[in-house]
């Protein structure tokens, strides 16, 4: 992948119009887009690729894609997929309508170019702190995660809910809720 740094992505007008129509107040990535214009520049990343070979997605929109990924706790593939269908994300990136975006694959290759090329910058402004590795697709991670945390808020709400009928229906609930829920809701679920 070779890079072919353009000096700014303006938002096309066609974009412009129907963002404008789909959000008249505008959202928080059209306001970035408005007033901090683009965030980063192509030449902050030009180290980071060859200049021969075929042509690079745009650094400076798969950073921005990073960001708004994190903002919203997306995996590579539905912040790809948020590239393609979202109009208020074409808008922030400067993209035509009718763009396809990219496979989901590059983000992880761009964020291992920007770690082998010593790029990141989170160490240097005190967001990461020096100890190790850390992976640059935490997909996997971020899934598990998720899927405890909806465990845990299922098992809380069950243990409410018991306790709610206890109080309010207590005869009734133990002869219908077997003797093995009180042991497994009697206490939360994080205990």
């Amino acid at each position: 992948m070779s890079l072919h740094p353009q000096a700014g992505y303006q938002v096309p007008e066609e974009t412009q119009r129907v963002a404008r129509a789909a959000f008249p107040r505008g959202n928080v990535y059209m306001r970035v887009a408005d007033l901090l214009g683009s965030l980063y520049q192509d030449q902050q990343f030009a180290a980071l690729f060859p200049t021969r070979g075929q042509p690079a997605e745009a650094p400076v929109r798969l950073a921005l894609v990073t960001v708004l990924q994190f903002a919203e706790g997306l995996s590579d593939r539905q912040a790809a997929d948020a590239v393609r269908s979202r109009i208020d994300w074409k808008y922030v990136l400067g993209l035509e309508l009718t763009d396809s975006g990219f496979d989901h694959t590059v983000l992880s290759e761009f964020r291992a170019r920007l770690v082998q090329g010593k790029a990141e910058r989170l160490r240097e402004r005190g967001l990461v702190k020096k100890r190790g590795r850390q992976r640059t697709d935490s997909t996997h991670i971020l899934a598990a995660v998720r899927v405890l945390n909806r465990l845990e808020r299922v098992g809380e709400t069950l243990r409410a809910t018991l306790n709610v009928l206890a109080s309010v229906a207590p005869e009734w609930l133990k002869e219908l809720a077997p003797a093995e829920w009180f042991d497994r809701y009697g206490s939360r679920v994080e205990n």
